[in-house]
């Protein structure tokens, strides 16, 4: 299901006594967080938090908010997810967020079998690792073009072609 308002970090603490906070960016590039001009407290979109200024600085965001101004107002907002808003983006054909594809159904694509539900991505160095859920067991997928075929965020699908071995269940000897 595609959301409006997308997770993006956390606000961690305070930086500075005019208050600015560091906020933990969840995606690929602090400076994508940086470049917000406006971030949300509620995934509905009903608490603005109009961004004066960010910073990327070492591997978080210094946000200064609009009316946040002393120590005290950061404070009571750490810890709190904020969230963007998806029309803030701007996405290349063929890009999708991860967090589009949590919950899609995955196909084989010659097969049409369903292999069960993406539910959880995993950055690492060389290729993102999906985690493919069927009846409770957990699967692992690189995210590599040899395996995924499509992608179709907005039916909630994506149709893979497994590399040998990663759906036989090796439990029945």
């Amino acid at each position: 299901m595609i959301r409006q308002y997308i997770e993006t970090g956390k606000i961690t603490g305070l930086h500075g006594v005019r208050g600015e906070m560091r906020v933990q960016p969840w995606c690929d590039a602090p400076a994508d967080l940086a470049r917000l001009r406006v971030l949300y407290l509620d995934p509905e979109g009903r608490q603005p938090l109009a961004v004066e200024r960010a910073r990327v600085h070492k591997t978080m965001v210094i946000v200064k908010a609009r009316g946040i101004d002393a120590p005290e107002q950061a404070a009571a907002l750490r810890d709190r997810v904020v969230y963007l808003n998806r029309d803030e983006l701007s996405l290349a054909p063929g890009q999708y967020l991860v967090a589009d594809l949590l919950g899609c159904r995955v196909e084989h694509a010659e097969t049409g079998e369903v292999l069960g539900e993406l539910t959880d991505v995993t950055k690492t160095g060389a290729n993102d690792v999906w985690e493919v859920t069927q009846n409770g067991r957990a699967y692992l997928l690189p995210a590599i073009p040899d395996v995924v075929r499509t992608v179709e965020v907005a039916a909630g699908l994506v149709k893979v072609v497994p590399l040998k071995g990663i759906f036989d269940d090796d439990d029945a000897h």
